[in-house]
């Protein structure tokens, strides 16, 4: 069964490429440079805001742990906690900032 869902797969993503590989004008392969360099924006932008939010909400949980476990550690815990925080928004920032830059790329290339 996972040869037949394979080989399916695999059939289906080679009819989608094909149609832009085989176009008789210059225009339906821009458009889907375009489409596909937007796509991959999203999804990279996407990605990068689902691991930045999950690694966000586990060190937090982490930080309020340890935090309830010994009470007089919140000083202590409190500035490596704000730090990673912003560590970790930082590789969102960057994301966003690559998405720009390659949906910059796809329409200069146009």
């Amino acid at each position: 069964m996972n040869k037949k869902m394979l080989g399916f797969t695999t059939f289906l993503v080679m009819l989608a490429v094909a149609s832009t590989a085989f176009a008789q004008d210059g225009h339906e392969a821009e458009w889907a440079a375009r489409g596909w360099g937007a796509m991959a924006a999203g999804l990279g932008l996407g990605l990068a805001a689902l691991g930045g939010a999950l690694g966000q909400g586990r060190a937090a949980a982490a930080a309020l742990d340890g935090i309830a476990r010994n009470p007089n550690a919140s000083d202590k815990l409190f500035q490596p906690m704000i730090i990673g925080l912003a560590l970790i928004e930082s590789l969102v920032i960057y994301s966003l900032i690559i998405s720009f830059l390659l949906t910059l790329w796809v329409r200069s290339a146009m």
